[in-house]
């Protein structure tokens, strides 16, 4: 199993409410790095709002994932970099593809690129793109995959791509990434659409933040028909998760970080939450409690897990909280496998 560090990004990030910049968001890069995870990620938006939570909608400050990732790769040297996940209406595939390219050079072949059809519609609006409905946005992805997997496979050869919205005619990505290709991921809940592309187009497939084993044991079946459908054998289809982790030295101790997180959530969206719902599909409670439910996702052919050491995703209020999951299930459990 891999680790990776969903990085503080935004303007709610950072403790006690500090404004985010890049030099902060490296410095988690590199913590992470050095604690040992195996990747770091990002997310795309921009600006966030918590009026999904029902608290004030006013924008909030977010880095734009792929010059923040440019940037990573120039102050890191192991972990990946990666998108999770990009918004595919926000950048034409064919830029898309080259600002990938470069990002993996400047890496040394380290970038992963997930790709989502955006949810947040008051951004849409703000900056001008047509939110349309699920299936426009789904239509937009597609196209979005089709044409950076040609480029992605391309060596540099010409590429010509005849699509809805967009036409190549002998597009060269010059020069060409360092990894053939760079991989593509797809984000989302898991829908019969959703597979069917990750399993055309794609490495594999991510979901994020709340997870039960035995919900995504259920999913086996639609990767697997998926799969089928594509003509593709399901052993090469990748998986990986994002998981919120509150993580505590005992119970008590993680218990009281829960109830803290459900104060202070936004809009008071975790009112109803209680400690066991919340531990039933994230990865909280005790490091042994946490270690078995990540052996449980392994069994199910989950090669990574992307932790958010808070109630919400990029995001490190309490810094322990990461520590936490750092001294108590990373160490152990690279202490055990070696």
């Amino acid at each position: 199993m891999r680790f990776g560090f969903s990085l503080p990004h935004y303007g709610f990030s950072l403790p006690g409410g500090a404004p985010i910049t890049f030099e902060a968001m490296a410095a988690w890069a590199r913590r992470a790095e050095d604690a040992g995870f195996d990747s770091v990620s990002v997310s795309d938006h921009f600006f966030y709002s918590f009026g999904r939570y029902g608290a004030d909608p006013a924008p909030i400050d977010a880095l734009e994932p792929l010059t923040a990732l440019a940037g990573l790769a120039t102050v890191t040297e192991r972990v990946r970099l990666q998108t999770l996940v990009l918004c595919a209406p926000f950048r034409h595939p064919a830029v898309l593809a080259k600002m990938a390219a470069t990002i993996d050079l400047l890496s040394g072949g380290r970038l992963d690129l997930g790709l989502g059809a955006g949810w947040l519609e008051d951004e849409f609006a703000a900056f001008g793109y047509p939110f349309g409905s699920v299936g426009e946005r789904f239509a937009v992805l597609e196209e979005t995959l089709e044409v950076l997997a040609a480029m992605f496979a391309s060596n540099g050869d010409p590429v010509t791509f005849d699509g809805p919205s967009v036409s190549l005619r002998e597009a060269r990505l010059l020069p060409a990434p360092v990894q053939r290709p760079v991989p593509l991921w797809v984000g989302g809940k898991g829908g019969p659409r959703l597979l069917r592309l990750a399993a055309r187009h794609a490495a594999g497939w991510n979901m994020v933040w709340r997870v039960a084993p035995s919900w995504y044991a259920e999913r086996t079946a639609a990767i697997e028909a998926a799969c089928a459908d594509a003509g593709r054998d399901p052993a090469t289809f990748r998986r990986t998760i994002g998981l919120y982790a509150l993580v505590g030295e005992n119970e008590e101790d993680a218990r009281a970080a829960f109830e803290r997180g459900r104060v202070a959530m936004p809009g008071g969206a975790m009112a109803g939450e209680t400690y066991g719902s919340w531990c039933a599909d994230t990865l909280s409670g005790t490091p042994e409690r946490v270690r078995e439910r990540i052996a449980a996702f392994e069994a199910l052919g989950v090669e990574e897990i992307v932790i958010a050491p808070w109630v919400l995703p990029f995001a490190v209020p309490e810094p322990e909280r990461f520590d936490a999951f750092v001294e108590g299930v990373l160490a152990p459990l690279r202490s055990t496998r070696g």
